[in-house]
């Protein structure tokens, strides 16, 4: 519960964003940032999930990531979100791609999303973000492109460890080879001798533990290298 004090700058900010955001181009929302609940949201964002504030307001966080929103990028923008609010600058802005769902067994559709502090309390703790969010499937290819930057870096999380086994050496001979190049040329850009080229990229498939080019070079992406 907050103190009276507390409660009555929340309505008064919820109030201020009533008054204007259905003239906003986006869906609007507050999180408390206690425990990560909505605490309003537009009139655009309750059509499109079908459901009432007074219902929205009642889920716990889980409730609602998990009956609106694909799990599988909150590893992406949960800690952007958490550095946001840690960080407590009001110039600081976290901008990031989600998949929502408007009903149980819906499609999910990509939305791009920005968050910032939105109400702190008399000490300066932040209280409430304010997030807005628009669809991006309208926007031809961007829908594609935030799937695949999404998916490379679920790859970089998940192969991190594996990834960091390379060497400085065979990380720029697995470059060149996600590039296409032959062991003699990589030898000549290198300026090394072919067989060692050829041992770099013997050890680089054992400690990646792969053979397939693709692999290979989903490494070579999700890491920088190409």
């Amino acid at each position: 519960m907050y103190a009276p004090n507390i409660k009555q700058k929340i309505n008064d900010g919820i109030s201020q964003l009533e008054a204007i955001a259905d003239k906003i181009p986006a869906v609007v929302l507050l999180h408390n940032i206690k425990d990560g609940a909505v605490v309003w949201i537009s009139n655009t964002g309750l059509k499109q999930l079908n459901i009432s504030l007074a219902e929205i307001t009642k889920l716990s966080a889980e409730e609602y990531y998990e009956r609106f929103f694909n799990a599988e990028d909150a590893k992406d923008y949960v800690p952007k979100i958490l550095t946001l609010i840690e960080n407590n600058n009001d110039e600081e802005i976290c901008t990031f791609f989600q998949q929502v769902r408007f009903s149980a067994n819906g499609d999910y559709n990509w939305h791009m999303a920005s968050t910032k502090i939105f109400l702190r309390d008399d000490d300066g703790t932040p209280l409430l973000t304010i997030t807005t969010a628009v669809p991006i499937d309208a926007m031809h290819h961007m829908a594609t492109k935030a799937s695949r930057l999404l998916d490379e870096n679920n790859f970089l999380r998940k192969n991190f460890k594996t990834f960091s086994t390379l060497s400085a050496r065979e990380q720029e001979v697995l470059g060149l080879m996600a590039l296409g190049k032959s062991s003699i040329d990589t030898a000549q850009q290198l300026f090394i001798a072919q067989s060692t080229v050829e041992t770099h990229r013997k050890n680089i498939k054992q400690k990646l533990n792969t053979n397939s080019y693709y692999e290979l070079c989903e490494y070579a992406r999700a890491f920088d290298l190409i």
